[in-house]
C-alpha cells in the first residue's frame, strides 16, 4: 500500500516537471520548490552532522583545541551575507576559499597540463601519438594572438579550431546522453512500476 501511495506521488511529481515541457505553469513551480525545499531540509541537517560536530564542536568543546576557533568564525562570517549593513564580511570567507583553490593550482598543474604536455612530447609511433601532437600543436597555434592567422600559419590554426569542436561537442555528446539515460529512467518508472506496462 506505501509502496504503491510513494509511486503515485513520485509519478505525478515527474509529470508535473516533465509539464515545463508545454510552458511553465504552477504545477512546474509547485514541484521545483517541494525539490529546494526538500533538498535543504535533508542538507542542513546532512551538514550538521558531517561538519559541524566533528570539525566544530567535537574539537573545540570536546578536544579543547581552542585554535579551531579561528576557521568556525570565518565560516560563521559567511551568515553576513543575508545582511545589508554588514554584506561586506562574507567576503572574507570567500577569500580564504579562493585562496584555497589557488593552492590546488600546481596539483591540477601535474594532473591536468604536465600529462598532456608529455603526451604530446611523446615519440611519434601511431596514428594516435600523431593526432595528439597534431592536436596540441594546432590548438596552441590558434591561441597565439600576436601572429596573423592568415597564409599556411591560418590554415594550421584552422585545424586546431576543428580539434577544439571535435572535443566540444564529444563532451557536449556525453551531457546528453547522461541526461538522456536520466529521462529513460524515469518513463521506464512511469511506464512500468506506475503503470505496469512492461516488466
Amino acid at each position: 500500500m506505501f509502496e504503491t501511495i510513494s509511486n503515485l506521488v513520485a509519478a505525478l511529481l515527474t509529470l508535473f516537471i516533465f509539464s515545463f515541457l508545454y510552458k511553465e505553469n504552477p504545477f512546474y513551480r509547485f514541484a521545483e520548490h517541494l525539490l529546494v525545499g526538500v533538498s535543504m531540509g535533508y542538507a542542513i541537517p546532512l551538514v550538521y552532522n558531517l561538519t559541524f560536530i566533528p570539525y566544530v564542536y567535537q574539537p573545540i568543546f570536546l578536544g579543547h583545541k581552542y585554535v579551531f576557533i579561528i576557521p568556525a568564525f570565518i565560516g560563521i562570517l559567511y551568515v553576513f551575507r543575508f545582511s545589508r549593513n554588514y554584506s561586506w564580511l562574507s567576503r572574507y570567507p570567500i577569500v580564504f576559499g579562493m585562496a584555497i583553490v589557488g593552492m590546488g593550482v600546481p596539483l591540477s598543474m601535474n594532473t591536468q597540463v604536465l600529462v598532456q604536455m608529455r603526451s604530446a612530447m611523446a615519440p611519434i609511433q601511431d596514428l594516435n601519438t600523431f593526432l595528439i601532437f597534431i592536436g596540441t600543436v594546432t590548438i596552441l597555434m590558434y591561441f597565439y594572438f600576436s601572429k596573423a592567422h592568415t597564409g599556411l600559419y591560418g590554415k594550421f590554426s584552422k585545424i586546431g579550431v576543428w580539434f577544439m569542436m571535435i572535443g566540444f561537442g564529444a563532451s557536449f555528446g556525453y551531457t546528453v546522453m547522461a541526461r538522456i539515460s536520466l529521462l529513460i529512467g524515469r518513463l521506464q518508472f512511469l511506464v512500468g512500476d506506475v503503470l505496469h506496462l512492461i516488466k
